[in-house]
């Protein structure tokens, strides 16, 4: 017996979309595509979400890098050019995608 992409959904308490993403990945076992649709075995399980969860506020987690960082200061001529750098670069590039993204240039 199979039950449907949208009953799992619900039987889980996860989306439709999130189902379908699961099952093309493999990570439910039962699951089989007929068609365009897929059909989940009734005794199927929802699989552990594998997504990395924070466990420490992010707070915590900038005082606890800044003190890492404080430890290592003062930080070398060459070291300094260096991160500065980096950080041009990768917040340029980033906000440049950004930027960019959804534009459409018509003639």
């Amino acid at each position: 017996m199979y039950i449907t992409v949208k009953q799992a959904a619900e039987k889980w308490g996860i989306s439709d979309r999130r189902v379908r993403l699961l099952c093309s990945e493999g990570k439910i076992s039962g699951a089989t595509r007929e068609g365009r649709s897929w059909m989940i075995s009734t005794n199927a399980k929802k699989p552990e979400d594998g997504r990395f969860k924070a466990t420490e506020s992010l707070l915590t987690a900038i005082d606890r890098k800044k003190r890492g960082l404080d430890t290592r200061r003062p930080l070398t001529e060459g070291e300094w050019e260096r991160l500065t750098e980096e950080f041009i670069i990768e917040y340029t590039y980033n906000s440049n995608a950004i930027e960019g993204r959804g534009r459409c240039n018509i003639g």
